[in-house]
Order: structure tokens, then sequence, then C-alpha cells
């Protein structure tokens, strides 16, 4: 965990805005990873709909309102990431951001009460996930669906490409 306060920071959009948390969180955890031979990785979400930026929901309650605003509709959703690398006594740092339109179910209130009652969606942003209970909520995905989840796989091998690191050399061999 980066321990960084997300509320305190601002940008004049959303691209601006996930990529900053993304690289406040990474340089946060470098801080106290000094040592050479470490990739440090850094993501933070928010979904873009409707004009207006979610990040996780503050309250059961204000999961509800923002269902039953999304239901059958589609948002954007931004994944930032920021790479710190530390090899051979240099470090160097990129950060990209992802973005994925998420197609909405229509769902009934009785099924966005359902689902906000397993407290899932108070805990991610935009308040959904693929990846979990809320996955039959989501229609369909134009983009990555790893970014949905929370993490780029091509976009990172991408950036950790950019950085020198090829992605199998990342790999190891079991034990």
């Amino acid at each position: 965990m980066s321990g960084v306060d997300e509320d305190a920071l601002s940008a004049p959009d959303p691209t601006r805005l996930v990529a900053l948390l993304a690289r406040a969180k990474a340089e946060a955890v470098a801080a106290g990873r000094p040592e050479d031979g470490v990739l440090i990785i850094g993501c933070d979400s928010l979904l873009e709909f409707d004009g207006d930026v979610y990040g996780k929901p503050a309250s059961a309650a204000q999961a509800v309102e923002r269902w039953r605003r999304m239901r059958g509709a589609a948002g954007v959703l931004r994944t930032g990431h920021h790479v710190i690398a530390r090899l051979g006594g240099a470090e160097h740092s990129l950060t990209r951001v992802a973005s994925t339109t998420v197609h909405f179910a229509e769902l009934s209130d009785d099924e966005i009460d359902a689902y906000v009652a397993t407290g899932e969606p108070e805990q991610v942003a935009g308040a959904f996930t693929i990846d979990g209970l809320g996955g039959a909520y989501v229609r369909s995905l134009s983009g990555d669906p790893h970014a949905v989840v929370g993490i780029s796989l091509p976009l990172l091998r991408e950036m950790l490409a950019e950085l020198g690191v090829t992605w199998h050399h990342l790999w190891r061999p079991p034990a």
C-alpha cells in the first residue's frame, strides 16, 4: 500500500489525474525501496461517466446512486500506470494511461441493491468489477479488459520494453 491521500491530488482532466495518482503511488512505494534491481508499478483507475469522474464510492448510498445512473449506459474507465525501474544503478520511469469503454447492463433496482449490499462496489473505482460479483453487470467492453481489472498487461509489457525489460525475462522457472 502506498498510503497516498488520493483526495489531496487534482488535475485538469481525468486522464492527467489518473496518471498523477499512479505516479504518486509508485513514488511513495519507491521511497521505501531504495535498492537496485527493482521494478515498482503504481496504478490507479477512475471512471469517466456523463461528465463526472468516479473513484471509489464513499458509501453504499453513493454506490446505489451511481449504479442507477450508469445502468444501461457506458462510461470510460481510465487506468493510470507508472513504472519505476531501478536497474544497473540507474533509475528510469514512465507513465501511461489505458482507456476502456465499459457498457453497463440494464439493471433493476433490486439487482443494484443486492450488488451494493455485497460491499464490492465500495472497494473499486466506478463501483463495479468485471472479475468479481459485478462481472455479470457489464454487458461489454471496448478496449483492454486487463485495464478494467486494474493493470493493463499489454500496456505494462510495452512500458517495460521501453525501459529495456523484456516481459519473458520476468518469468521465473518453476522451482
